[in-house]
């Protein structure tokens, strides 16, 4: 039994050769490391400008935008799945959807205690971290990845933890409706987020805590993925043949995002006594925000395959920091 669960395996590695050559090895010769990068810089771009299309369109609270949004992402999914011939759903990959869905809950009170700018840096240097860190490391039962560098390697996660402490030192400036100039639209609309109770510190702390939890939980979110893949190779385990192409575990990751995204907004629905916020312009520019991150989260994955998350992590992350920075000083997309 265990003989044909390996063979299944094997046959499983082989057929992805065949029928998507340029997308399965992680190997470093010089196609899969070009192949690598050019996701990364997918990734990075549609990360960085997929708030663009609703810079001018009120989502409220966020919680009707994020469901739109996951709806979008998961939508993505599906497509996906259809090319590559609906590979195996693995459901233990749900949960990295459900960790990022959580992670992405907390955007609202962040944005509106200390920032998008002051936030973003915050959770994306969390992000990096624990997703390096735990990649390198072999956290949360998944094995340790080697670099060929390692010292150089050591040094970017190091400049990052630096930069991660100099943030919680910088001054954040949350700008109330009345001093916003006219030609800024706020993508969150004051007051659907009561933010104001309590002093600037109190508001800093919860906001930086808030920051924190969210790169956290942002960072973990490929675990359950990497998790399945390193316990394919265990004849013991009840993994054994999984795919070990990471895109195979889109839909039920993606599905985890939905699913969860869901309860939240059916637990907003009830806390608002079924009176929700919804703003019915949002719903195409969410949607199509929530496609460009579905289609940069597939790319992240396809890093993975063929850089290792160890090293896509750092890329990716760092990346998109600058490109979404970028984007919202060039098109005013600045969330209040």
């Amino acid at each position: 039994m265990e003989k044909q669960k390996e063979e299944t395996y094997t046959d499983r590695n082989i057929d992805n050769n065949k029928k998507y050559p340029m997308l399965v090895t992680n190997s470093s010769n010089g196609t899969d490391l070009t192949y690598g990068f050019v996701s990364c810089g997918v990734a990075v771009l549609f990360y960085g400008s997929n708030f663009v299309p609703v810079k001018k369109i009120p989502t409220g609270d966020g919680l009707f935008f994020q469901w739109v949004l996951c709806a979008a992402v998961w939508s993505v999914s599906l497509v996906v799945n259809i090319i590559l011939g609906s590979p195996t759903f693995w459901p233990l990959a749900m949960l990295g959807g459900a960790i990022w869905a959580t992670g992405n809950i907390t955007v609202v009170p962040i944005v509106k205690t200390i920032g998008l700018g002051l936030g973003l840096l915050i959770w994306a240097s969390f992000n990096l971290l624990i997703g390096w860190a735990s990649s390198r490391f072999g956290w949360f039962g998944i094995d340790a990845e080697e670099v060929s560098n390692p010292t150089l390697n050591y040094c970017g996660a190091g400049c990052c933890l630096l930069s991660a402490v100099i943030f919680f030192f910088v001054k954040s400036d949350v700008h109330s409706q009345s001093s916003r100039p006219e030609e800024e639209e706020p993508l969150l609309i004051d007051g659907c987020v009561n933010a104001d109770g309590g002093t600037p510190r109190t508001k800093r702390l919860v906001g930086s805590l808030l920051a924190v939890a969210a790169g956290l939980l942002y960072g973990t979110s490929f675990v359950p993925v990497l998790y399945i893949k390193n316990h394919a190779a265990h004849h013991d385990s009840h993994f054994t043949g999984a795919s070990q192409f990471d895109l195979d575990y889109v839909l039920p990751s993606f599905s985890g995002i939905f699913l969860t995204s869901t309860v939240y907004f059916l637990i907003y629905c009830a806390a608002m006594k079924n009176t929700p916020r919804v703003y019915p312009r949002a719903i195409l520019p969410g949607f199509v925000s929530g496609v460009m991150w579905g289609i940069a989260t597939c790319c992240w994955f396809l890093a993975n395959t063929y850089l290792s998350a160890v090293v896509s992590f750092p890329i990716i992350t760092t990346v998109s920091i600058n490109t979404t920075a970028w984007c919202c000083v060039n098109t005013a997309a600045v969330l209040y």
